[in-house]
């Protein structure tokens, strides 16, 4: 079973920035470079959103419409971890944020990190 942990949560104002980071582990028949990887975020009373995914070689990118051209998804694969740095960001980016790793049906989450813009 792959372990997450997310870190880099926290208060910030709109229009600031934050780096969330994904720490993975636990790997057994597989490595981190066999697992895609995602964010998604919830907010109070809100269903669960997509944030962004990334490949398994972190060559290909893939944003919810909400945070395209704000937030960046990488990772570092010699490191097993994940990041997201965002951007410009507003209010309605509040929420617990989780990284999530994917390996055909099956995955692993972390127990999230607190983001809250607020002024």
């Amino acid at each position: 079973q792959v372990h997450l942990v997310e870190s880099g949560g926290g208060v910030v104002q709109p229009g600031g920035s934050l780096t969330l980071s994904c720490a993975a582990s636990g790997f057994t028949d597989f490595t981190f470079s066999d697992y895609a990887m995602n964010w998604y975020r919830q907010a109070p009373g809100r269903q669960r959103e997509f944030v962004a995914a990334i490949g398994r070689a972190g060559d290909s990118t893939l944003y919810g419409d909400s945070v395209k051209g704000r937030f960046t998804i990488s990772r570092d694969n010699s490191r097993n971890e994940m990041y997201l740095q965002m951007n410009s960001l507003k209010i309605e980016d509040t929420g617990v944020y989780y990284c999530t790793a994917v390996r055909g049906s099956g995955g692993s989450w972390g127990q999230g990190t607190q983001v809250t813009v607020s002024s």
